[in-house]
């Protein structure tokens, strides 16, 4: 899984981002017009310099005759294009990336349908459970509770017997949820179409992020393949908060590369809403832009990449307000998921015994050796990461396997490996080098991708 080391001009520092060529940094960031022109904001460029006439010795005095009357005549002569035919066009690659992306949404239903009537709830059944049942499991019931309750609901038939931690979960999937429910009624088909919608903007834009990394633009369909048969795959069709977060981190990430540090800083703080991994995303924006103003002597984009600190803030602000603990989603977590802090070590050995010990049923045993492949897996991505000065991609993925890795045990690891766009852009080019290494890949990693899909729609734990 190859990342390749970045070369600089002499007159830079390190570039965060791996370019062909020796290249040349120009006076502003290329804007995305479409999908072919896609590159890196460092590519090199060459410049003609057209010969001018010597200018007139004395100024032209303006008159009647020679001042612009209309806007369109300041621009030459030409209306320039709304803001909606400048925003990027599907290309074929595009349609690619959304067809594979739909026939595996449709290969996950038929997953579904098998599953609920292959394992029933009750195994005297005659009938599949309901669609409802079937993909609306585990954390899926916290959003729904929030979304339709809040966090607090003053209704007492509202509130579980036993307290069910939801303030832990951020508020911004469900706050969709919630707006979505307003024209469809369902509330898991409401969520489901929240992840579909999602997750097709997700993998638009990290095919748009691997063709910078990759050789062609044709080469940016692997990633996304590598994404959507991946293990933990299901997760970004049920109503979970990947494909949220992804939607709004991957255009983050885009925006920032086009050096747009507004737009990057307002989609971040959309993921900030959704994810507390969103502020491992901005702490990898702050090392692109410091490395980016050092080589373009400016700063400009930093104080924007203060705004998504505001939605933890506020999700704070409130959560103190109703419980008097400025800490209460971190606290919450705790209670739930054992995620106080233990060093790195102690949480390997805790979780290496709950895999091998034989104290715990096979179903969770396996999940937990599914955590110690993650770990080790993120680790090498880092480390990679780190060996091609790719410093902020390093830097986000560190955090969070330090955020991960430093609880009691090791708990959806390999879920978040799904957020981790690096690490498939990177298996993608490896599997460019050596073509016979897909095939290997696929044939592990789609088979994985159905056991747990299996294993989440019939209400076992799936990380």
């Amino acid at each position: 899984m190859p990342f390749q080391r970045i070369r600089t001009p002499s007159t830079a520092l390190t570039n965060p981002t791996p370019s062909p060529a020796r290249p040349t940094v120009p006076d502003a960031p290329t804007p995305l017009a479409s999908p072919d022109t896609l590159a890196s904001p460092h590519t090199a460029t060459t410049s003609v310099r057209a010969s001018v006439p010597d200018a007139p010795t004395t100024p032209v005095r303006p008159t009647a005759a020679n001042i612009p009357t209309s806007p369109n005549a300041l621009s030459g002569g030409s209306t320039p294009p709304p803001a909606w035919r400048r925003l990027p066009r599907l290309d074929a690659v595009d349609r690619d990336v959304l067809t594979l992306y739909l026939f595996t949404r449709v290969a996950l239903a038929v997953v579904a349908y098998c599953t609920a009537w292959l394992f029933p709830r009750s195994p005297e059944a005659h009938s599949p459970g309901l669609l409802s049942e079937v993909v609306g499991q585990w954390d899926w019931s916290h959003y729904l509770h929030i979304a339709r309750d809040g966090y607090f609901p003053d209704d007492p038939a509202a509130r579980p017997a036993e307290w069910d931690n939801r303030e832990a979960f951020f508020p911004g999937f469900p706050l969709v949820l919630r707006a979505v429910h307003l024209v469809v009624p369902e509330w898991t088909a409401a969520g489901l179409l929240v992840s579909l919608v999602a997750g097709a903007v997700a993998v638009l834009a990290l095919a748009r992020i691997a063709r910078v990394h990759l050789p062609r633009a044709a080469d940016a369909r692997r990633p996304a393949l590598l994404l959507l048969v991946s293990p933990c795959a299901v997760f970004l069709a049920v109503g979970y908060t990947e494909s949220l977060f992804l939607a709004l981190a991957l255009p983050a990430w885009l925006a920032a590369r086009r050096q747009d540090w507004r737009a990057a800083a307002l989609l971040a703080a959309g993921a900030t809403t959704v994810r507390v991994s969103g502020l491992f995303l901005v702490a990898a924006l702050v090392v692109h832009c410091a490395l980016t103003a050092r080589a373009r002597g400016t700063l400009r984009g930093l104080p924007w990449l203060a705004v998504p600190a505001l939605p933890p803030l506020l999700h704070s602000w409130y959560l103190y307000a109703r419980t008097g603990d400025w800490m209460a989603w971190k606290h919450a977590q705790e209670r739930g998921w054992y995620r106080e802090f233990h060093a790195p070590w102690e949480a390997w050995g805790t979780t290496w015994d709950a895999a091998f010990g034989h104290g715990y049923t096979t179903p969770y045993a396996l999940m937990w050796q599914a955590e110690l492949v993650a770990m080790a897996v993120g680790v090498v991505t880092v480390a990679l990461l780190v060996r091609a000065r790719r410093w902020p991609e390093a830097c986000y993925i560190a955090l969070s396997l330090w955020a991960l890795g430093t609880s009691y045990w090791y708990m959806s690891i390999p879920r978040a490996t799904l957020l981790w766009w690096p690490l498939w852009i990177g298996i993608a080019s490896w599997t460019l080098r050596r073509p016979r290494w897909l095939a290997a890949w696929l044939c592990v990693s789609a088979p994985l991708s159905v056991v747990l899909a299996v294993t989440f729609f019939s209400g076992r734990w799936a990380g």
